[in-house]
């Protein structure tokens, strides 16, 4: 049994999501609260497993009780706020914090059934979390910041990245420690509408690298990296000498879009043994057949390991496939691929 505790200063919404959660048989509201103070001494006397939080809310806004409960009591967090541009940045902030999903607040255009689904969902994946004390990092000033000066074997060269639950925080991980003269890259991170955008952003001032959402018929240069944009799907195509990325619309792969498994299938085909795969934590099994395909096309492939993994579905998905040519621990992904590229290390084919 899952227990939860909803943190939420509007009486209706506690009592909306109250009984549509209490509708499923292994999760459990022990409790509702108005405020973080509230819901501090809840989370002592009542012990849930997760936690749903709005971000608005009186005497101390969600954010500041995200940071001090991750800081001091960490537990499974599912933001529940308003799904619009001007929250996004709130709430991709949330995730940098350590919150495991965010999820739409019910409200004029969409009602608690339509959210229910992806709500228990996101409950049932945040119960099955690791969650630890989270440290973001500060922006980099990329005038006076050097790129890392190592001889980078880029000719042709296209690296995948795909994640899921736990992803925000590993891809920063990841993209940070890159250098500029790095291959382009492509990353899919299951993420709503809106919310790619500020999290593209906010990665582009803490990364060596350029950062941004990807847009139809851009073209994939080395210092660049493309998040697909939420509620798209990206495929990468090569134009010639160069690779460029289409965004396209169509049917949900493995319930996503953006999908890694359209996304690594494209790069298979098109960039063969000159790709790098590289699969991150996340709930579910999208990617890991893409990952396969790309190993099979003579790329080269990496699996987080369960470890570092927040939820090790994805990648483990990959793993059990024969996918991944190496399983790392996220700390040591980005270096691996540093020195695979300067031809210092080789693996595994």
């Amino acid at each position: 049994m899952i227990k939860v505790l909803v943190v939420d200063d509007s009486a209706l919404v506690r009592k909306l999501l109250t009984e549509e959660l209490s509708r499923y048989s292994d999760i459990e509201v022990v409790g509702g609260a108005i405020d973080p103070y509230v819901a501090r001494d809840k989370i002592v006397r009542l012990k849930p497993d997760v936690i749903t939080l709005d971000l608005e809310m009186p005497r101390m806004d969600g954010l500041s009780f995200l940071s001090k409960l991750m800081k001091f009591h960490p537990l499974p967090v599912v933001v529940v706020s308003s799904l619009t541009p001007s929250n996004s940045q709130n709430a991709i902030r949330a995730l940098e914090l350590g919150a495991v999903e965010v999820i739409c607040k019910p409200g004029s255009s969409l009602s608690v059934p339509d959210i229910s689904q992806s709500l228990v969902k996101a409950i049932r994946t945040a119960a099955r979390a690791k969650v630890a004390k989270t440290q973001v990092l500060e922006t980099v000033d990329k005038e006076v910041t050097p790129g890392y000066k190592i001889q980078l074997k880029t000719t042709h060269k296209v690296i995948a990245v795909g994640a899921s639950t736990g992803g925000t925080i590993a891809i920063e991980n990841l993209l940070t420690r890159m250098p500029m003269n790095i291959p382009g890259i492509v990353v899919v991170q299951h993420m709503p509408e809106y919310f790619t955008a500020s999290f593209a952003n906010r990665l582009n001032t803490v990364c060596k690298i350029e950062v941004r959402e990807a847009q139809d018929g851009d073209t994939l240069n080395p210092g660049l990296a493309l998040i697909a944009p939420g509620g798209r799907h990206m495929l990468l195509e090569r134009s010639g000498a160069f690779y460029q990325v289409r965004i396209k619309g169509g049917p949900m792969v493995h319930h996503q879009r953006p999908s890694v498994d359209v996304l690594f299938h494209s790069v298979a085909k098109h960039a063969g043994i000159n790709a790098m795969g590289v699969l991150l934590t996340g709930m579910g099994s999208d990617g890991a057949d893409g990952l396969l395909a790309m190993r099979q096309n003579k790329a080269y492939t990496i699996a987080q390991d369960e470890a570092s993994s927040v939820v090790y579905g994805m990648p483990g998905e990959a793993v059990k496939l024969g996918a991944a040519c190496e399983i790392l621990p996220l700390n040591e992904i980005s270096d691996h691929i540093i020195k695979r590229l300067s031809g210092e290390e080789k693996g595994k084919e």
